[in-house]
């Protein structure tokens, strides 16, 4: 069955093609789909194009369908170009004419949309969910460890003391920017697009109001055209948010398979969270933190593949727009899989305490070192001379008792400042 039957067969070979994963990635829609039919045919009986009854009909079996959605019975078969005709279908073979008044006032374009619109919705709540569970653990981890020192790099040469507490906490921290993002993306789909039809609004007087709140939804997005213009738009707005907690993550997972290794051997996790070698019975490999690495890499290319397909498009409708939903669907799902499996290890992550005493670290404390100098009234350009002197001559004996107490440095973390600004993200 097709929406756009006209009572002829295409090809074959066309109808798989154009068709594509479509009934695949609509399992992750249908829920959407079906909501936003219920508030459909409420509106149609608001307006008197369905009786009280056709309304209630349609609503009990469209509750039925969600149910099967929900327990993961509903499926799309292959004679089914989509979950919108299945869903149709289904209807109008428990309703008969009923079911097929279902589609009245609106067009499979803006059915899309506003599925796409409510999806996008909760995987971001989810999604900023995941991150505010990370960022809590983050946090935990930089109270637990905050005494403990550890090598600050610069060019990857040794640079500077930092501490577990400046490093966990300084991701917690990069989070929250990152949400802002994540928020700006749930603005863009938290608008209602319903009602747009082809993408230039329909004859019958449909009240669009109503099935914005019916749905729950902030506002419509009010011109049709405007609204037909946001498919890709919005996948996009998501896949940039997604991608900024991506480079976080990425950043992370690459700084823990380099402080697990044995040149660094600043953190180490338990056997069950690592892999060995064929050959090697050595090796503890930090697979997880590589996937989480190269899997957010990939994350960080959706908002271009997503400007490859929709860029210079003119306005209307093209097929090619299908193509966004393979693309932001799988990406959300490699999200939502990196931030539960990253938090999820980081729980057993174990911090060596006694990382400093080897003297190869010595130069991390030439600035602090330094510093105390001009304290006691060198001129900053002498001490640093002096101090580079006695680094070249072999003479250098480092300041170990640091003190650092201005906001943010690893004396003074601000730990309460940063949970009370991402309290006000959340």
């Amino acid at each position: 069955m097709k929406l756009w039957d006209k009572g002829f067969s295409t090809d074959k070979k066309i109808d798989h093609f154009t068709v594509g994963n479509d009934r695949e990635l609509d399992l992750y829609l249908a829920k959407y789909d079906v909501i936003a039919s219920k508030a459909h045919a409420k509106m149609l009986g608001k307006i008197g194009l369905l009786t009280q009854a056709e309304t209630d009909a349609l609503v009990t079996e469209l509750h039925i369908i969600g149910k099967s959605v929900e327990e993961g019975t509903f499926i799309i078969e292959d004679s089914f170009e989509d979950m919108h005709s299945k869903i149709e279908f289904l209807l109008t073979e428990k309703l008969g004419d009923t079911g097929k008044k279902i589609h009245t006032a609106r067009s499979r374009n803006d059915q899309v949309l506003v599925a796409m619109h409510l999806y996008l919705k909760n995987e971001l709540t989810e999604i900023k969910s995941q991150t505010k569970g990370l960022f809590d653990l983050l946090m935990d981890l930089a109270e637990q460890h905050k005494e403990v020192l550890l090598p600050g790099y610069t060019h990857l040469q040794i640079a500077m003391p930092s501490s577990f507490g400046l490093w966990f906490s300084a991701y917690a921290e990069s989070l929250i920017d990152d949400l802002y993002l994540v928020d700006a993306a749930f603005k863009v789909a938290d608008q209602n697009p319903l009602g747009s039809a082809a993408g230039y609004g329909s004859s019958f007087d449909i009240d669009r109001s109503y099935t914005t709140k019916e749905m729950g939804f902030e506002t419509m997005k009010y011109n049709v055209v405007a609204a037909q213009m946001g498919r890709g738009k919005v996948e996009k707005a998501t896949a940039f948010g997604m991608a900024n907690i991506a480079a976080t993550l990425s950043k992370m997972a690459m700084d823990i398979c380099l402080y697990m290794s044995q040149n660094f051997d600043f953190v180490s996790f338990p056997d069950e969270l690592t892999t060995g070698s064929s050959i090697m019975p050595h090796k503890k490999n930090p697979d997880v933190f590589e996937l989480v690495r190269g899997k957010c890499n990939k994350l960080q290319s959706i908002p271009n593949q997503l400007t490859m397909v929709i860029n210079n498009l003119p306005s209307g409708y093209h097929r090619d727009l299908q193509l966004v939903k393979e693309i932001i669907v799988p990406a959300i799902q490699d999200m939502k899989a990196c931030l539960e499996i990253l938090t999820f290890s980081l729980k057993e992550i174990r911090v060596n305490k006694r990382i400093l005493e080897d003297p190869k670290y010595d130069y991390l404390f030439s600035v602090d070192t330094l510093n105390e100098l001009v304290q006691n009234g060198m001129p900053f350009r002498d001490a640093y001379k002096k101090m580079g002197q006695e680094i070249n001559n072999g003479t250098f004996t480092p300041k170990r008792d640091i003190k650092h107490t201005h906001e943010g440095s690893l004396g003074n973390l601000c730990l309460k400042e940063i949970r009370e600004k991402m309290k006000k993200t959340v």
